[in-house]
């Protein structure tokens, strides 16, 4: 396993399967903070819960599709970044993140997706990379811009939540922007 440092108390890590009671616990102290802003599917409520979706990552992974990374701060999980989905044949792949709120504004989150986007377009030769919020989430937005993306549209009242539906923003960099900025 390969654990990349994001800073000296921080560490990106594959998050797998055996980290299904590490997951659950951060989820214990995250969720209610990330359950606006992240896919249902992805807030687990129990240690099953976890486990699935953690299982429902390696699944991907293992058919070279989306990919789930931990961040660890001072050795302990605090959120986390993703590919939501990978496709190397188009060319394409999303990405997205998580934190537990102990955890925000240290630019963690930017320092791990520029890690993914550097290995999507160096490694592995994507051509775009995607970024979709929430358009109230002004922290996923904020992260998108650090990134070098472009804002290139809004998907009207996409995202239900809490008996709302809400705006998305699409965010997006090519590959020849990402490279272009010094990457």
């Amino acid at each position: 396993m390969f654990s990349l440092p994001l800073r000296d108390d921080a560490c990106l890590r594959p998050l797998e399967i055996w980290h299904a009671e590490e997951f659950a616990a951060h989820m214990d102290r995250a969720r209610e903070h990330i359950r606006p802003w992240v896919g249902a599917a992805f807030v687990t409520d129990d240690l099953d819960g976890a486990r699935a979706t953690l299982r429902r990552y390696a699944e991907r992974q293992a058919a070279d599709g989306a990919r789930l990374y931990g961040i660890w701060l001072d050795g302990v999980l605090v959120g986390g970044v993703m590919f939501v989905s990978f496709d190397a044949a188009w060319g394409s792949c999303e990405i997205g993140c998580w934190l537990e709120p102990a955890a925000e504004g240290q630019g963690l989150i930017t320092r791990a997706c520029d890690t993914l986007l550097e290995w999507a377009f160096t490694s592995r030769g994507v051509h775009r990379a995607a970024w979709h919020c929430r358009a109230d989430n002004r922290r996923s937005a904020a992260v998108a811009r650090r990134l070098g993306m472009t804002r290139e549209g809004v998907q009207r009242e996409s995202w239900p939540y809490g008996g709302v539906r809400h705006d998305t923003e699409i965010w997006a960099i090519l590959a020849p922007e990402w490279h272009a900025n010094g990457r």
